[in-house]
């Protein structure tokens, strides 16, 4: 680069032939004397050594010559200032190359070098050549950096020291030498020539920002330093860094054109605080949809707030996405949960919020609740110190009155909970390296469509994904692999769970889960699950199982298609009622299970795959669909496929309606159940009442309550022989369970009948 070739800018000052009326004794200001007429100095047309040349008697302390032309200082333009000087006789002086520094308004830029290196003129007659670079960046090899204020120099020599002395001096050259400092950059604009001091005190905000303006599409560079900055800096242009930044937590560095975690680690040195301002800046501009971790491995050595990370919101609704990284958790006592025990009262008048909390203060919003009466996966939501209460995420099913509650804070890699509401958030392609050693992802409080894709959830210590609040809505967790911490222990042992929800339309879709206690715990309606993949087995012989995914409402409005359940079992609860007796609500209902694979091995005979819980009396089901599924039990046989838990309650089977049970394969089953079921009855003696056993194969031993159809398959005779043509009619739930037909006949006959029958009302 020389500016006076591409810009045509003039730096050489007019030789002394030309006259000394430009020439100054001065500073070199307008008004300061110049050497036209001065007693002390005189042109000297022809030297042996210099051709035309200024001749001058040293009389002050510094003796100065200045142009009083004004040469431009540019920002990324470097000039050297050259003269040759002799001492004829005296005292030998010292000679240097010096400047005067102006800024906007011709007043002298504050603080800055304006003087080179001195020599000792120490031999008559010798020519010796000094120089200086002035630049306005305090680049390696510049001896006064001005910084962007500059404008202009007065630029020439001092001599100093002893007066008396005689001295010539040949013109005075300034040359762009900016070439020599384009091996740094590549021609980049580096921000030191806009003033950049990278001394990791000075703020350098200003000069960051001059020198992307002055870029205009070419690449800034930042050389090796430490750059403050101490308020938010932007960059339209490309960044290349060699030194890093620092900046207050609330202070944005924005990357336009290589926003991306590669450029912010080089930026800021530290991986976990470049992503945290990557991140800053992906949640509070509109610039970017998507922060890219280039695939590189973040290692936490603590929780990642999420939240504290933007410092100025939480509130966001505007689709982001985080994709293409690895976050390994490395070992530290910030990972242990916080536990808090408490006494607290608790009435089903209000039954999503804890009063009276003694130590409130201390409990933390996320805390997993424990109680007597306690569903499970119930958290704390919000908390008021002053009133003592905490809002909880979901009802309290036998929790009436006052007891010592345990609240678990466990520690996640990414918690989002200090967001208010988060809406449209996706995290894509992340591995979560959990070790052991924490969990992996806490929701945000409140929002919509959180998605997490193509994850790996691997090893987390107490979680996998949790959600304290409403913040699951519309949650989808599609083509991830989980990997429990528990998978080398026996079921009995294990705790770990994957995700849970409190809200409404989750999709849960392609996923694979490797050995967790449970899977997933449902708490909305709307939930959909296809093409997952999670088995909870063990090494134990006719070990247990757990279920791999619990609804815990009555009406889930829920499906359950095309997964394969392996060695673990569903389960329907109500855990979530606040009065669990029913009354006014909606019964057991809309669940449809279709089209799965279930199978288990090496299990006891009583394990069933589908399991009923009522946490309360006088319930029923109402809209129940178990079609087109597979259940296999290996390595031994099971009884049944479905079954009822009655640890607090039974059905009213008298009240089922609209359950179908059909289309279903089993291999390793005992009992086949099937609603309708179809019953072939032969009756060899003759009776006027045939009693049809339909039991045990109505689902979870209902009783038989409709028979939809009755068909004589060849005659049907009475004890003489004759043909009965009367039709028979029919009693249900007849026999001591309630399980039995009663075909009466009109006389005392023999045949064999087609009947079938339901445990249900279908209406």
């Amino acid at each position: 680069m020389n500016k006076a070739i591409t810009d045509g800018i003039t730096f050489q000052p007019p030789a002394f032939a030309d006259g000394l009326d430009v020439w100054s004794s001065g500073d070199g200001t307008p008004g300061s004397d110049t050497y036209d007429n001065a007693a002390n100095a005189a042109f000297v047309p022809a030297d042996q050594d210099f051709g035309g040349c200024l001749e001058l008697q040293k009389n002050d302390a510094t003796t100065r010559i200045r142009y009083t032309g004004e040469t431009p200082i540019l920002p990324g333009c470097y000039i050297q200032v050259r003269a040759r000087v002799k001492c004829l006789s005296g005292t030998f002086p010292s000679v240097r190359v010096a400047a005067w520094a102006g800024r906007a308004g011709g007043t002298n830029v504050p603080g800055v070098v304006q003087t080179g290196p001195s020599t000792l003129l120490d031999t008559y007659g010798e020519v010796v050549e000094v120089t200086a670079i002035i630049g306005t960046g305090a680049r390696g090899g510049v001896d006064m950096p001005w910084g962007p204020t500059a404008l202009y120099g007065h630029v020439g020599i001092d001599f100093t020291g002893a007066n008396g002395a005689i001295v010539r001096v040949d013109d005075i050259e300034v040359v762009d030498i900016s070439s020599a400092f384009l091996s740094e950059n590549l021609g980049a604009v580096n921000v030191v020539d806009y003033g950049a001091i990278g001394d990791g005190s000075t703020d350098d905000a200003a000069a960051f920002a001059a020198a992307d303006a002055a870029a205009q599409g070419r690449e800034v560079f930042v050389p090796a330093g430490t750059y403050f900055l101490g308020s938010d800096v932007t960059f339209a242009n490309r960044v290349r860094f060699e030194g890093t930044v620092t900046m207050p937590d609330a202070a944005k560095f924005l990357l336009l054109k290589n926003f991306d975690l590669a450029n912010y680690q080089d930026a800021f040195g530290d991986e976990v605080l470049a992503f945290k301002k990557a991140f800053q800046v992906l949640m509070d501009f509109s610039d970017h949809e998507s922060l890219d971790l280039n695939g590189r491995r973040i290692r936490l050595t603590e929780p990642l707030d999420m939240q504290a990370a933007v410092v100025n919101r939480t509130v966001f609704a505007t689709r982001r996405v985080v994709r293409n990284g690895q976050i390994q958790l490395d070992p530290s006592p910030a990972w242990d949960p916080t536990v808090v025990t408490s006494q607290a009262s608790y009435s089903d008048a209000n039954p999503k919020t804890l009063t009276n909390v003694t130590n409130v203060a201390n409990v933390e919003v996320g805390s997993l609740v424990e109680g007597a009466g306690v569903g499970r996966e119930i958290y704390v939501s919000a908390k008021n110190v002053a009133a003592q209460t905490l809002t909880i995420s979901q009802s309290l099913y036998g929790a009436n009155g006052s007891q010592t509650f345990t609240f678990t804070r466990f520690k996640y890699a990414f918690d989002f909970i200090g967001f208010d509401n988060l809406n449209q958030f996706s995290l894509d392609g992340i591995d979560f390296q959990c070790g052991g050693i924490g969990s992996a992802i806490m929701l945000p409080l409140d929002g919509m469509i959180f998605q997490i894709r193509d994850c790996y959830i691997t090893r987390p210590k107490q979680r996998g994904i949790t959600s304290a609040g409403g913040g699951c809505q519309g949650m989808m967790i599609d083509r991830c692999n989980f990997f429990s911490d528990d998978a080398p222990l026996p079921v009995s042992q294990r705790t770990t769970i994957g995700f849970n929800s409190n809200a409404n339309d989750i999709k849960i879709r392609d996923n694979r889960v490797v050995r967790f206690k449970h899977f997933g715990f449902v708490g909305g309606g709307g939930a959909l699950f296809n093409g997952n993949h999670w088995f909870q087995d063990d090494d134990v012989a006719d070990g247990i199982r757990t279920a791999g995914l619990i609804f815990a409402r009555t009406n889930p409005k829920a499906l359950v298609t095309g997964n394969y359940l392996d060695n673990s079992f569903l389960e329907w609860t109500n855990e979530y009622e606040a009065d669990p007796d029913f009354a006014n609500q909606l019964p057991f209902g809309a669940l449809t299970i279709t089209g799965n694979s279930f199978t288990a091995n090496d299990v006891a005979p009583w394990f069933n795959f589908i399991v009923m819980k009522p946490y309360g009396s006088n319930f029923f089901i109402r809209g129940m669909s178990v079609i087109g599924n597979v259940f296999k039990a290996l390595n031994g046989s099971i009884d049944r496929v479905d079954g009822v838990d009655t640890s607090f309650a039974d059905f009213d089977y008298g009240l089922m309606r609209n359950v179908t049970w059909e289309g279903n394969t089993y291999d390793g089953v005992t009992v086949y159940t099937q609603n309708p079921l179809k019953i072939t009855y032969d009756q060899n003696s003759p009776e006027v009442f045939w009693n049809v056993e339909f039991a045990p194969r109505l689902p979870f031993g209902g009783r038989l309550r409709h028979v939809e159809g009755l068909v004589a398959v060849g005659g049907i005779n009475d004890s003489g022989g004759t043909r009965v043509t009367e039709f028979p009619f029919v009693s249900v739930q007849q026999g001591p369970e309630s399980s039995q037909a009663r075909v009466t006949w009109p006389r005392a006959c023999t045949g064999r009948i087609f009947i079938t029958g339901r445990m249900d009302r279908p209406d």
